[in-house]
């Protein structure tokens, strides 16, 4: 596990920081004393009341916001001409596996043009390290569990999958060619409070106190390993600190090619899980008891674009940071339940 180099006193940009993990890196990086100057489109995927809300709990002197779409490239590299940036966590990205079925422009613009420019201007400026957003989704069709970032990851099975596996070719070709440290995250299922209204957790919530039916896909025995995301945003910072070197060598005889997750550029991919998968019906339990309520199901069939499973080999990033999951299942349902009542109380 290597030392962790000291972020400069400049503001750290975050893409997407009215986002769910966005929000919480950001609020985590202001705790720690840091400024931070966040985008974000704000866009209407679901309400921007929230994203709004979480905006104003991150209101201090320390934090700038800027309403912005990456996929404005014009306006980005102005950005980064006005505010020169030497760290850039870039979060933003339209999220979603079944929406990209019907809206698939929407992750075209997001993930593959606006990443695009964070890219280009990262490369501009020079910038010290970028950490980039990449998904559990890029293990698609894999039946090796638990995932590891050693595994082949060629076969997407929805087009949000696809964009976010294009993210990491992309990000490697940059780090490659003007060496440019850059940390992928492949992150698996986060929520927590503040979460997002498209995922299963606050659906499942928000029907049991109301007394409605949920939908309940395949049985239920889907699995999914849940990360609650204050663990998320602690590993994201801890490795934004941690860029990667490149090997000392130009020549492709000597390049390392042995898997993807190895590289001669300073580009490194890590899982961000709690490597604890638990099927939808334990899920559902948990909940019955956070919440009180019994839930009513709606047997479906399994959908389109979804996998079985999900499962995190979190080794190397435990070598890398030391990360260790801090909260349960249990607890963060606990804790999400708690801020719903109290959110849903105030819209």
């Amino acid at each position: 596990m290597s030392s962790p180099a000291p972020l400069s006193n400049d503001p750290i940009l975050i893409t997407g920081v009215a986002g769910f993990i966005g929000f919480t890196v950001a609020r985590q990086l202001l705790a720690q004393g840091h400024a931070v100057l966040g985008i974000d489109n704000l866009n209407d995927y679901y309400d921007p009341k929230l994203k709004r809300a979480r905006l104003a709990q991150l209101q201090q002197p320390a934090f700038e916001f800027q309403a912005l779409d990456v996929a404005n490239w014009d306006r980005v590299q102005t950005l980064f001409d006005q505010t020169k940036p030497r760290y850039v966590v870039h979060l933003a990205a339209q999220a979603g596996v079944r929406y990209a079925m019907s809206n698939p422009k929407a992750y075209s613009d997001s993930n593959l043009a606006g990443s695009s420019a964070i890219l280009e201007a990262c490369r501009i400026h020079k910038v010290k390290h970028l950490v980039f957003a990449s998904s559990s989704s890029v293990y698609g069709g894999n039946q090796k569990v638990p995932f590891s970032e050693c595994d082949a990851v060629d076969h997407p099975v929805s087009f949000y999958a696809a964009s976010k596996r294009s993210n990491e070719l992309m990000a490697h070709s940059y780090s490659h060619l003007y060496n440019l440290p850059i940390t992928m995250l492949r992150y698996f299922t986060v929520y927590g409070p503040w979460g997002r209204p498209d995922m299963a957790i606050w659906k499942f919530t928000d029907a049991m106190l109301r007394g409605q039916p949920i939908d309940v896909y395949a049985q239920g025995r889907l699995s999914r390993d849940f990360t609650f995301v204050e663990d998320a945003a602690h590993a994201t910072i801890e490795l934004l600190k941690r860029p990667s070197a490149r090997i000392a060598t130009s020549d492709p005889a000597t390049w390392r090619t042995e898997g993807p997750a190895t590289s001669w550029a300073p580009f490194e991919t890590f899982n961000v899980g709690r490597r604890d998968p638990v099927t939808v019906n334990e899920l559902i339990a948990l909940l019955e008891a956070a919440t009180g309520h019994t839930a009513l199901r709606n047997e479906m069939p399994m959908q389109a674009g979804d996998v079985e499973k999900t499962s995190a080999d979190t080794s190397k990033l435990a070598a890398a940071i030391g990360f260790e999951p801090r909260t349960s299942l249990a607890d963060g349902l606990q804790q999400f339940v708690r801020w719903f009542r109290e959110y849903r109380d105030l819209r």
